[in-house]
């Protein structure tokens, strides 16, 4: 490999604009077939477009702020990377916790919903071995090289996207306003303080919409001219996952009685089913490729979550060996297996560990959400300190209408990390548990020497 076409620390350089918008748009796109619809359980469908426009304006402004940094300082370890130059280590830390929480606790729920997928289609077959299957895989494919792993997720995709027109294609003639409307306020037709209450209980949900998309800044060591490529991915990205989401979400909930498709799994074939019955060919072709959607996310995760850890592990956050770069296909294959054993952990213990009456599977996507809202309000943080200690900064992209697009994503992470303290407070303390044990890990291991090998990593990428 030539040094052109090789990042800092070993990495390939190697990624171009749609191969990034790949990433992004498919480390998210499972969040539109499963998981959103529980938010019409607390709020119904009018209050859970309220949260959900809420928390398109949230991340709107948020990618739009977030591009700033990650064109300034284009590093595999994304959030992690902006924390610890605004805020030193114990900035990178909470940063790289946060990530690695919500890139590490999303895929088991993914990997299990590739299982249930499957298993309606094949009822003899285990959906955890299909779900730990999936992780081999995937892992695999991750470890042969980052070109052919993005190739691969852009393909997918774009069939996941597809998918997902066909279905508001084939629900529009049966769809009714009447039907998305009734009950739409938490259950009532009135507007209430019930529905206000759903409305913040819902949060994560919508999150679930949306989750992971900043995940594509992890590949910016791996990306051709990131300071241009990146940017037009990111933005383009967050606005086909709007529409995306927006759509699937109408038409689903005016399919028919939409009380049905609440706190269930697959919210599509069923809404579709309300339109075409159970023996039609475009149900089972929904089937087969929200496949398509469900690998495009889990594949891409992996990707996101190996570099999190392997940034952290450069930087003395994590044991040294999980930065090793394979020396024939230079990806972090320490860092891809590690997460990949965390994650397998999880589906195994589904069944064993039950939180709030709830199984593992469902609490791990509220915990993800956690890491995610924590990350991106210290994000936010640095974006903010960035600009005053470091105003010479190169910026190829600037945040616009700054301070004020930058501060409304602040406080609306704000308020929906509170609304969700409120909310799951279990969760939360385990969360926080979680975090302290880590802390105290990284005060017990983190070497100044370690400290100088961080800040040398980030002064090289601006």
């Amino acid at each position: 490999m030539s040094a052109s076409n090789q990042a800092p620390h070993g990495l390939s350089a190697s990624l171009g604009t749609w191969q990034l918008w790949g990433i992004a748009v498919g480390l998210v796109i499972s969040g539109e077939y499963f998981g959103w619809s529980f938010g019409w359980a607390s709020a119904g469908t009018l209050g859970f477009l309220v949260t959900t426009l809420m928390v398109a304006v949230m991340y709107g402004t948020f990618i739009f702020s977030f591009t700033e940094l990650t064109t300034s300082i284009p590093h595999a370890g994304g959030p992690f990377a902006y924390a610890y130059r605004a805020f030193g280590p114990v900035g990178g830390y909470i940063a790289g916790f946060a990530t690695l929480v919500e890139f590490v606790f999303a895929p088991p729920a993914i990997a299990m919903a590739i299982g249930a997928y499957l298993n309606v289609q094949f009822p003899a077959l285990d959906p955890k071995l299909i779900a730990v299957s999936a992780y081999i895989v995937f892992m695999a494919l991750n470890m042969i090289g980052v070109s052919i792993a993005a190739t691969f997720e852009l393909c997918v995709t774009i069939l996941a996207i597809v998918e997902l027109l066909v279905f508001m294609g084939v629900v529009a003639p049966g769809f009714s306003v009447a039907n998305f409307v009734t009950n739409g306020w938490a259950g009532s037709n009135e507007f209430s303080g019930s529905a206000i209450s759903g409305i913040f209980a819902a949060i994560p949900f919508a999150i679930w919409f949306f989750l992971a998309i900043e995940g594509a800044a992890m590949a910016a060591e791996e990306a051709k001219e990131p300071k241009k490529t990146i940017p037009v991915a990111f933005i383009t990205g967050i606005l086909t996952l709007v529409v995306l989401a927006i759509g699937v979400m109408v038409f689903a909930g005016g399919a028919g009685d939409w009380s049905k498709l609440a706190n269930i799994n697959d919210p599509l074939p069923q809404a579709m089913k309300m339109i075409v019955g159970n023996s039609s060919g475009w149900l089972h072709m929904l089937v087969w490729l929200g496949l398509f959607g469900l690998i495009a996310s889990f594949h891409g995760i992996i990707m996101g979550y190996s570099r999190q850890i392997f940034a952290l592990a450069r930087a003395g956050f994590l044991p040294k060996p999980l930065a090793t770069i394979n020396s024939r296909f230079q990806t972090p294959h320490w860092a891809i297996l590690a997460g990949g054993v965390v994650g397998i952990a999880a589906i195994f213990s589904d069944n064993l560990i039950v939180i709030g009456g709830l199984p593992l599977t469902a609490n791990i996507v509220t915990m993800s959400v956690f890491g995610a809202i924590v990350m991106y309000i210290i994000s936010m943080a640095a974006l903010f300190k960035l600009r005053k200690t470091e105003p010479t900064l190169e910026r190829p992209f600037s945040a616009p209408l700054y301070p004020f697009a930058p501060a409304l994503a602040l406080g609306l992470a704000v308020l929906c990390l509170v609304a969700m303290v409120y909310y799951n407070t279990l969760l939360s303390f385990i969360f926080l548990g979680l975090f302290v044990a880590g802390f105290i890990y990284f005060k017990a291991t983190h070497s100044t020497d370690d400290v100088q090998e961080g800040n040398e990593l980030l002064q090289a990428q601006s």
